[in-house]
């Protein structure tokens, strides 16, 4: 993997890290019904939409996958990879965390699961269906992306 892509994955990560950090002050803002920062702002009502479980997989999703980003770019050097594979593996590694976390913030603000097409148990709508088919890339992804890191460390360990 190069430089360049190593910089542009620990970057992506930073911005998913200020998503999940975003996404944290909705949820914190929908646990309240309002905006409370004394003593800049306080008692500002709003209604943000969704469920306390949905907004902590938000906020988990962006911390999790902007962390997983920044990791694939630490390791990068100690993978050995053909640089076609490294760049799949830099363009998957991308899709999947950008695509996991999006979705997860939709589905809080929706009330959705995103989980079935037609919503399955949890009911659906519009926005469960797009979700759910916005769900198909990622998963390919995150399995071509953790199947090359494993090669890639393999060929790595075999090396030494």
């Amino acid at each position: 993997m190069t430089e360049r892509q190593r910089a542009l994955l620990v970057l992506n990560g930073l911005g998913l890290l200020v998503t999940a950090v975003l996404s944290g002050w909705l949820h914190f803002f929908q646990l309240l019904g309002e905006i409370e920062l004394w003593p800049i702002v306080q008692d500002v009502d709003v209604q943000v939409p969704g469920e306390a479980r949905a907004w902590i997989m938000a906020h988990m999703e962006g911390i999790t996958n902007g962390l997983l980003l920044m990791a694939i770019a630490a390791i990068a050097p100690m993978l050995k990879l053909a640089p076609l594979q490294a760049r799949w593996l830099f363009f998957t590694s991308l899709t999947f965390a950008w695509m996991f976390t999006l979705p997860a913030i939709a589905n809080a603000w929706f009330g959705t699961r995103g989980l079935a097409y037609g919503g399955g148990p949890f009911g659906g709508g519009l926005a469960n269906d797009l979700i759910y088919l916005s769900g198909w890339p990622p998963i390919v992804a995150v399995h071509l992306a953790f199947g090359l890191l494993l090669m890639g460390a393999w060929r790595h360990l075999q090396s030494l």
